[in-house]
């Protein structure tokens, strides 16, 4: 369902985009309009094309060049991906440095082949790892979309089981008088998240009576928020996550920066490029392993420990034109630091997502 609501904010926006475009111009037999000035920016025409901006002299009106600019723009946008992502998963190297070197318009960018890493690899997980993953946090339990609501279900189960202990003979009263005693000390625990404002929550029907206390106060709100609320703390995660993403590629940029501090040749547009290349593929491959393993082949495991390092080393040779010793460390350092940025966005995804 979210992936169907992403899609349909993007028609719609596209729709607006459209909702305003100038619709002024004659139009000819075919259409099209007949202008002598660039119906964008003005500019005297000359061409096919606005010298100016760039936009084609004769722009469509009718239904039939709607939809073929709409098949051109997939065709098209299928065209470079089929030429950028082998290429990425093979030769990432050579891929980041002709991007860089200017060879961009055989290729997808970088950042738009991210948001389609990100699109992919959360449809994906929508569709197996989050399902599964609430179904194992809620253990299949009934939940509560608020504190009130939990509370109220908790008393109702408790008289239904005080009527139930006064209906039974004495030998039936040890085990029921357990299931009273759990249930008063989950009112309790219900009790204290209300009075400790944590407010609506999605509350499993389990006692929470296990607590967990810290020095840092911010810490002890998420880990109560966590447990009581389990599904939601999950759902948090996974929209803060998609959300944010984008922020692995400034959190990561510093530490690419950091295994050529002397090279002035390299800029930081260098390592943006090469960084978002970099995360496209790893998100790509984690949806493509997700599927793998959901297939219930073996070898998903080993795929994850192998590949990413060996795809750093390749993309790190072949972009900075490394040796095979430079490469192999720094291919070791940026492990090492891709653990740190991932620690870092992982902790902006808890203050974004758990703590609010």
């Amino acid at each position: 369902m979210a992936d169907i609501e992403t899609i349909g904010n993007a028609v719609t926006g596209g729709m607006l985009a459209a909702a305003v475009e100038p619709t002024h111009g004659r139009l000819g037999p075919d259409g099209h309009t007949v202008e002598t000035q660039c119906l964008n920016c003005g500019t005297p025409l000359i061409g096919s094309y606005c010298h100016g901006c760039g936009q084609h002299a004769h722009v469509h009106r009718t239904l039939t060049a709607f939809g073929h600019d709409f098949m051109s723009g997939v065709l098209n946008f299928e065209g470079k991906i089929l030429r950028t992502v082998p290429l990425l998963a093979w030769r990432p190297g050579s891929l980041t440095r002709r991007y860089i070197d200017g060879q961009r318009a055989r290729f997808v960018s970088p950042f738009a082949l991210f948001l389609f890493a990100v699109f992919f690899f959360f449809a994906v997980f929508q569709s197996t790892g989050a399902q599964n993953g609430m179904a194992n946090l809620t253990d299949g339990k009934k939940v509560y979309h608020s504190t009130d609501e939990a509370l109220t279900a908790a008393r109702a189960e408790l008289a239904k089981l005080e009527a139930r202990r006064a209906e039974e003979d004495t030998d039936s009263h040890a085990r029921t008088d357990e299931r009273i005693a759990e249930s008063k000390r989950e009112i309790d625990t219900l009790q204290r998240i209300k009075e400790q404002g944590i407010g609506n929550a999605v509350l499993a029907e389990a006692s929470k009576e296990a607590t967990v206390n810290t020095d840092v106060p911010f810490l002890n709100d998420a880990i109560t928020r966590v447990k009581a609320n389990p599904q939601l703390a999950l759902y948090k995660l996974q929209d803060a996550t998609s959300k944010f993403a984008w922020a692995l590629i400034p959190i990561s940029v510093p530490f690419v920066w950091l295994l050529f501090p002397f090279r002035r040749r390299f800029r930081l547009y260098d390592h943006t490029v090469f960084v978002t290349y970099s995360l496209s593929f790893m998100l790509l491959l984690g949806a493509l392993l997700s599927l793998w393993g959901e297939s219930g082949v073996a070898g998903a495991g080993l795929a994850l420990m192998i590949v990413p390092p060996l795809h750093m080393y390749r993309q790190l040779k072949g972009t900075y034109g490394l040796g095979r010793w430079g490469a192999l460390l720094r291919t070791f350092l940026l492990l090492t630091f891709a653990v740190i940025a991932l620690l870092l966005f992982a902790l902006l995804v808890a203050v974004l997502g758990v703590a609010n």
